[in-house]
């Protein structure tokens, strides 16, 4: 088999794993009682992966080759992912918060280090093998997308999107996963160390850029537009479920397969790569960002304005804008980073780039997402919430338009 088909099923099995619980968990989490805590469950992703991934990379770096760091990270995920699932089987509709959630964030802290440890795995084979990683990754890369996409489809499909069965999927493709990584090129290990400080190691040297105002305002902005990354992860699936009470909506596709409806937002996202090195040329980097921040304006507004049946087409704009919102940000911003910074700490930046979004804005964000969300919504009691989602999402398109507004005046950067 060549390194190439290797690598595409190393991606696909990398986000299936995800794909079995991120985007529908939360609608479990509303049946067991515990959706105050939905921003909890979210946040921890983002928690920890302001540590772990880089503790992780310093043993692969030094100790453990990668493959196999990879292979026993997903074992372990996979294992406290099926204690969760079983203990979810046992408690029936009586889950306690506190025993669910630490086998979840068990299960995420080794997960999440992974998604840099496939990415490592990947390099250094077709770096063996003679490949051009720039060219050649990409379209590997789109596997983990659709990966993710048929994880999502199968949880609905077989009924699990609103039980702890998900949780069972995800500990199953772990296991799966576990056992391929094994197979995957070895990766080499510095075993006598590089003399690096502890500093270095984990890659904080970079947080000396924030002396330069530009790139300050540069990660400061990353942070405030990472708030708005996992809001829908965590709370598109039980808004979109909660039109089952109301007998117009309770038998529209939306409602009964929420999550293949959400998937739309990962195929937006695959198709919407090919446009940016078309945006890049034409705008520049600012005004793509920019353009990123003004789509997750659109994305949470139409969340708000759209429903199931008449006006199911918002949704589907929503998802398909998604694409623009996530990729337009994420890849310009770190061409920016990319551009902007010196050779020798350009992956620790990168790095620093990952912290500022995905840790303390995600974290942030979906911390934040659930005090507005209870604020507006009972989830104790049986009648229609509608309204009262719909004011938490324009809140959510408000703070993101805000943003926008300030980065569009704040940050000033010449296009190259």
């Amino acid at each position: 088999m060549s390194i190439k088909i290797r690598l595409i099923v190393m991606n696909f099995l990398q986000f299936a794993v995800w794909g079995a619980y991120l985007t529908s968990m939360s609608s479990y989490l509303v049946k067991v009682d515990l959706a105050s805590h939905i921003g909890m469950f979210y946040a921890m992703q983002g928690i920890v992966s302001l540590f772990m991934p880089a503790i992780l990379g310093i043993i692969a770096d030094r100790w453990v080759p990668a493959q196999k760091l990879l292979s026993f990270s997903h074992l372990v995920a996979a294992f406290f992912m099926l204690l969760a699932g079983y203990y979810g089987m046992q408690a029936g509709e009586d889950v306690a918060f506190g025993t669910l959630f630490t086998y979840y964030s068990l299960s995420v802290a080794f997960y999440m280090p992974t998604l840099a440890l496939s990415n490592s795995v990947a390099y250094n084979a077709l770096d063996k093998a003679g490949l051009d990683t720039i060219k050649t990754f990409p379209p590997i890369r789109i596997f983990g997308t659709i990966g993710f996409i048929c994880s999502m489809w199968v949880v609905d499909l077989l009924g699990l999107q609103n039980s702890y069965g998900q949780f069972f999927a995800c500990a199953l493709i772990g296991f799966v996963y576990a056992g391929y990584a094994l197979t995957l090129p070895n990766c080499p290990v510095n075993h006598v160390g590089t003399g690096k400080s502890l500093v270095e190691a984990l890659g904080l040297r970079a947080f000396a850029l924030f002396k330069q105002k530009k790139m300050a305002l540069f990660f400061i902005f990353s942070m405030l537009l990472g708030v708005s990354l996992q809001i829908t992860n965590g709370f598109a699936n039980p808004y979109i479920s909660s039109f089952g009470t109301i007998p117009e909506y309770a038998e529209t596709f939306g409602v009964q397969h929420a999550n293949i409806l959400i998937s739309l937002s990962q195929i937006s996202e695959t198709l919407c790569i090919l446009l940016i090195p078309f945006f890049l040329k034409r705008f520049g980097i600012k005004q793509v960002m920019l353009i990123a921040m003004l789509a997750w304006v659109l994305r949470f507004a139409l969340f708000g304005t759209g429903n199931p049946g008449s006006g199911v087409w918002m949704f589907v704009l929503s998802m398909i804008v998604y694409g623009v919102a996530f990729d337009f940000f994420n890849i310009s911003g770190s061409l920016f980073v990319d551009k902007e910074t010196d050779k020798d700490i350009r992956s620790s930046a990168q790095g620093v780039f990952v912290i500022m979004t995905n840790g303390f804005g995600a974290t942030i964000g979906t911390l934040g997402a659930q005090a507005v969300v209870n604020h507006f919504v009972d989830f104790n009691t049986t009648v229609p919430q509608v309204t009262q989602w719909q004011s938490a999402w324009f809140t959510f398109a408000g703070y993101a338009l805000v943003v926008a507004l300030l980065f569009a005046v704040v940050f000033k950067y010449k296009k190259k």
